[in-house]
């Protein structure tokens, strides 16, 4: 056997490189270096990690936030998060210096198991990324949405009522159709004309199951702690399988409708020019991208379009059950404008200014990113006489932004007067140069903000302005005859993950008169063949 005897000076060399290892890892690793911004106390290894709750985390970002000001850091093990919580320093350094906080952290999970690199949610800030918002921009520019998608905007949004109209006890599902449809139908020329429709329902199922597989919990921190890689995952329920799962069903979809497209070109059963049409077309000059890449180029479009919009709808129903009087005076606005003969129309938008600070207030109240998805610092900073070192995690929290008591007095009620000043939609306040007009982060900041914010803003205009023409909303009422109160506490009221959307809930839903029943069906017909035009 071979043995190794080590002289006395050699055993005491190592012995002391040894005990200055273990030194080193407890007085420095998990150690707020000097500099950073204050936060919480930490403990030698762990910095603040057993500190992050496994559901809420903007509850609790927002409470420290009010301890530690508007700009805080957190510890994860070696590495470090910014946690931003004022509207002031996100203009300073997520616009102003977007150039070197564009980037994404690490994130074993969404990037390499889940998306292979290839979703521009979790891309690196680099010239594949430039490629693929270049090619969103030019489609979904403003211009874009005012000449040419708004006229199926308007269409989708006159099914909606119809749907309604014929299933109010459904409303959760028919917000979900509405935007959905739009986006698939614009991406491919595809239609959702059900919720049943086999697309639609994989699509809200993966989406479901990717936010459960990034919760808090539901996985080891392997990005702070990457020797959990090397850990059997039975341990920790099959994190790894999961997630390669949910990526290879995403994949699946995003290729199937890519291949629809194909064979509805090869038919000649297309007459509008759709996103793919634009890419594919451009594919075969220059070969820009792999089909992996081309399948999620259309999936995270998909995704970002179909599941925020519902959401936010979904919650201007509950604050208008809660709040019969923001929706009487909506409705005597509109009714002012528009009358019984026809519904509201994005045309109408400049003279329902008080239904735009509906739908402001809709994203303030409850945003459906309330943690935003998290940048990264590509070069260390200096902000106020703090260091912002290099590779640090900046987390938006859009929830603390958004309840700050100073700016928005008794956050937790629905008040559209609070924008009665905003006439704009929310790009022309996310581009100015004064923070303080800002309206809200739903749609993100810098360069990451969202490709589609002027589809987004138009979709949920439209549906807002059409259900509140059409319907009135109320408190349902059980079998006993008393009526059934909504859950709207946003701490147990909605999901857990990455988005949050409201529980299921009933609500009465009627329509207004007899003779807007009458325009809804009218309308309707003429939206069936705008459909015609989009899908044959």
């Amino acid at each position: 056997m071979l043995s190794i005897s080590l002289t006395p000076v050699a055993a005491a060399v190592c012995g002391f490189l040894l005990l200055a290892s273990i030194l080193y890892v407890v007085l420095f690793i998990g150690r707020r270096e000097r500099g950073l911004p204050p936060g919480p106390p930490t403990i030698p290894i762990l910095g603040n990690v057993h500190q992050l709750p496994t559901t809420g985390a903007h509850f609790k970002f927002t409470e420290w936030a009010r301890k530690y000001g508007g700009l805080y850091s957190l510890k994860l093990g070696t590495g470090t998060a910014l946690v931003v919580t004022d509207r002031e320093i996100v203009k300073k350094l997520m616009d102003k210096r977007s150039s070197v906080t564009s980037d994404r952290p690490p994130s074993y999970v969404s990037y390499d198991l889940i998306t292979k690199g290839d979703h521009l949610l979790v891309m690196h800030y680099n010239d594949t990324w430039r490629k693929i918002r270049k090619y969103m921009h030019r489609f979904f520019m403003e211009s874009m949405c005012e000449k040419k998608h708004i006229v199926l905007q308007n269409a989708e949004a006159t099914q909606m009522m119809v749907e309604f109209l014929q299933q109010p006890e459904n409303h959760m599902l028919h917000t979900k159709r509405f935007s959905n449809s739009i986006i698939t139908t614009l991406l491919f020329g595809i239609r959702t004309p059900t919720y049943d429709s086999r697309h639609a329902k994989e699509l809200y199922d993966i989406m479901e199951r990717w936010s459960a597989v990034m919760e808090p919990g539901n996985t080891p921190p392997v990005d702070i702690y990457p020797i959990f890689k090397y850990i059997p995952e039975r341990f920790f329920g099959n994190w790894i399988t999961r997630a390669s799962e949910v990526g290879r069903d995403m994949e699946k979809l995003y290729a199937n409708m890519i291949t629809q497209y194909k064979s509805k070109v090869a038919t000649g059963n297309k007459t509008h020019e759709s996103f793919f049409d634009i890419l594919l077309r451009e594919q075969e000059k220059k070969s820009e991208f792999t089909a992996h890449e081309l399948a999620f180029i259309g999936g995270v479009q998909l995704e970002g379009g179909s599941d925020t919009s519902a959401s936010i709808l979904t919650a201007f129903v509950q604050a208008m059950v809660h709040w019969p009087e923001v929706q009487k005076k909506a409705q005597k606005q509109i009714d002012a404008v528009v009358g019984e003969d026809r519904s509201p129309n994005w045309d109408d938008f400049p003279n329902l200014q008080y239904v735009n600070a509906i739908m402001k207030e809709t994203h303030r109240w409850r945003p459906v990113t309330p943690l935003s998805f998290p940048h990264c610092l590509s070069e260390e900073q200096y902000l106020d006489g703090y260091l912002l070192p290099k590779g640090s995690t900046i987390i938006l929290n859009v929830w603390g932004i958004q309840n700050d008591e100073s700016v928005y007095p008794n956050p937790e009620e629905f008040d559209p007067s609070r924008f009665e000043n905003h006439k704009l939609l929310a790009p022309d306040y996310a581009a100015s140069s004064d923070w303080k007009s800002r309206d809200h982060y739903s749609f993100g900041v810098g360069r990451r903000i969202c490709p589609g914010i002027h589809l987004a803003e138009r979709n949920v205009f439209l549906g807002i302005a059409k259900l509140l023409w059409a319907f009135n909303f109320e408190e349902a009422v059980g079998d006993d005859g008393s009526n059934i109160k909504m859950n709207v506490d946003p701490r147990t009221g909605y999901t857990e993950g990455f988005l949050h959307c409201a529980h299921p809930f009933k609500c009465k839903i009627t329509v207004r008169s007899e003779a807007r029943r009458a325009t809804i069906l009218r309308e309707f017909e003429d939206a069936k063949r705008v459909f015609l035009e989009y899908t044959e």
